[in-house]
């Protein structure tokens, strides 16, 4: 029986590398996996997937997912990177996918922004999926990161903005609830004049 996986974590988990990974494993016992991402995340172009320690890999628009390939059982598993960015009806095709055409699904993303708001994709995630997996990284400090600070390029975090600014490390770090709630990125990134 085929469920819909949705694996979450703060920035910095791993999330990518889990996805192009589990593509692989799938292509090494001669499944046809494939990798998908809204239309939403640029930052590495249009078709790529790039994890930040350096996996990359192709993958399609959640806009352009052919169900005609769906329906005829081209596809093994549909792998959803920054499934966050996701919209509600992006998340029910999926659930589509799974309850009628008996394809897993694995979605990874964040579950929440800079500001501990649910993003639309995550919070459809984990009211649809049939099973929730946390993928964990840890705070500066040692203890698990459960919240993602957004750098404000002057040594602080900030909790005001857009929801939605693409960066990676340059952009965001993944923080235990103590430290996103002070605003406190660590020593490493603290201004000079904080330390």
């Amino acid at each position: 029986m085929s469920k819909l996986y949705f694996r979450y974590g703060a920035m910095g988990s791993s999330k990518t590398a889990n996805a192009i990974m589990v593509k692989y494993n799938y292509w090494e016992r001669g499944k046809n996996a494939l990798l998908v991402k809204p239309s939403t995340d640029t930052r590495d172009g249009k078709y790529i997937i790039r994890s930040r320690c350096g996996l990359t890999d192709e993958c399609i628009l959640m806009d352009d997912l052919d169900m005609d390939k769906v329906r005829a059982h081209e596809y093994d598993c549909i792998i959803v990177d920054e499934a966050q960015f996701l919209s509600k009806a992006q998340v029910e095709q999926l659930v589509d996918i799974v309850d009628n055409y008996n394809t897993p699904v694995i979605c990874y993303g964040l579950k929440t922004d800079f500001q501990g708001n649910f993003f639309e994709g995550s919070h459809w995630l984990l009211a649809r999926a049939d099973a929730i997996e946390e993928v964990k990284t840890i705070c500066w400090c040692g203890k698990k990161a459960t919240h993602n600070g957004r750098l404000d390029g002057k040594g602080s975090i900030t909790k005001v903005g857009e929801q939605v600014v693409l960066g990676a490390n340059d952009k965001y770090i993944g923080l235990c609830r103590k430290h996103w709630y002070l605003g406190d990125p660590g020593p490493d990134l603290r201004t000079p004049d904080e330390k």
